[in-house]
């Protein structure tokens, strides 16, 4: 089976959804399909896998996206391959995997983390004038409203919820495949060193709690709420506690809220990193208090390495959660209180080993080996050379 995939961006270096459709393309090789890549990033070509570089010229990114959009569809209508799998909208598209959540729904929850009604109202604002959000989700629309249209792969219930409420799109149109992650195999010896070099390098001892957060957009995962929360921890328990916040976003100001928190002791922001599992290894807990994740592969990873999540209820992510069995949900991600109390019980050591083997024992359900047999499953389904009509 050929398979046309549709992606603006494909750079590991990105992370997040990038990193996420790569290893994706790697397991659709393994299982026999030939992928044909339409991105605008400069990839090598491998074995089962071609990829055509997309060129675009414009006065904005927002027009450079939309003529990717245009270039892609027609490009895609003019190849041979038996499905289009559109990652980035494409009117050509057999199969859409929104794999960052709807356009809409990603623009009602960055709203949602502005802490005023004017904040509000400024953001609204500016996504008014934010052409680059306003022609994606006009085109997803006219994507997804089309007759007979994409079958659209939902990474979460979320995401499903999603689709049902912004576009509603008919149960028949939507096929859940639950988003995946490559399992933990590093064995013990090197977790260890892991935990030992990770906490050396920061100056934490081994009887200090360690809370790890890992994001790139500090703001919309939540990083004021968990700052916060940690400075009720500090202040009203005495458990000894330490967080790591690893990422790529301006430290800056965050760095100034934890000292007006009066725990810049407590926090430390290593960067970014290549190597997120050693960090897993060495944490104790893993709090992502985001706004918006339609499923987040930080979470899952935490999961499979054995590190005890805390997450909200705006995360895909925490449906495979058991509330206090194999890590935390909470309702909010402005529920500092509930934050710090889940951190805080994390604490006692014998309920977190029981939530970590608990969290560990999801990595079958969550592999990205078994997310992309059921997306080839998908494909099978639909008429052969669907891509030509």
């Amino acid at each position: 089976m050929k398979v046309a995939l549709i992606c603006e961006w494909l750079d590991v270096w990105r992370g997040g959804a990038e990193t996420s459709t790569q290893l994706f393309i790697n397991h659709l090789i393994d299982l026999g399909v030939q992928i044909e890549v339409y991105t605008r990033s400069h990839l090598p070509a491998r074995p089962s896998m071609a990829v055509h570089t997309i060129t675009v010229n414009g006065a904005s990114r927002a027009l450079k996206t939309l003529a990717f959009c245009r270039r892609a569809d027609k490009a895609v209508r003019d190849s041979r391959c038996d499905v289009a799998h559109a990652i980035t909208p494409c009117l050509a598209a057999d199969v859409y995997q929104p794999r960052g959540g709807t356009y809409p729904e990603t623009i009602r929850r960055n709203l949602a983390l502005r802490p005023t009604r004017s904040a509000r109202a400024l953001r609204k604002l500016t996504q008014h004038l934010n052409l680059k959000q306003r022609l994606l989700s006009q085109y997803e629309r006219r994507m997804l409203t089309a007759s007979p249209g994409p079958v659209v792969i939902a990474i979460s219930d979320y995401v499903a919820r999603q689709l049902h409420e912004h576009y509603a799109l008919p149960p028949d149109r939507i096929r859940h495949v639950y988003n995946g992650v490559e399992p933990d195999q590093t064995d013990e010896a090197t977790r260890q060193q892991h935990r030992r070099e990770v906490r050396r390098l920061y100056d934490i001892a081994d009887d200090e709690l360690l809370v790890l957060m890992v994001a790139h957009n500090f703001r919309l995962k939540g990083l004021r709420s968990w700052l916060e929360a940690l400075a009720r921890v500090v202040r009203d328990t005495t458990v000894p506690v330490k967080s790591l916040v690893v990422g790529r976003d301006r430290t800056a100001p965050w760095q100034r809220l934890a000292h007006r928190l009066g725990i810049e002791g407590a926090v430390q922001f290593p960067g970014d990193t290549q190597r997120s599992q050693a960090f897993y290894h060495a944490a104790d807990i893993l709090v992502h208090p985001t706004y918006y994740d339609p499923c987040s592969r930080v979470v899952l990873e935490a999961m499979v390495s054995g590190l005890p999540p805390v997450t909200t209820r705006f995360d895909g992510a925490s449906e495979v959660i058991e509330d206090g069995v194999s890590g935390f949900v909470l309702d909010t991600p402005d529920d500092t209180a509930g934050l710090a109390d889940r951190v805080t019980r994390l604490a006692d050591a014998g309920l977190r080993g029981r939530l970590a083997t608990a969290a560990s024992a999801v990595a079958d359900q969550v592999a990205m080996q078994r997310h992309a047999a059921q997306v080839l499953a998908v494909y099978e389904t639909l008429p052969k050379g669907a891509s030509q009509s």
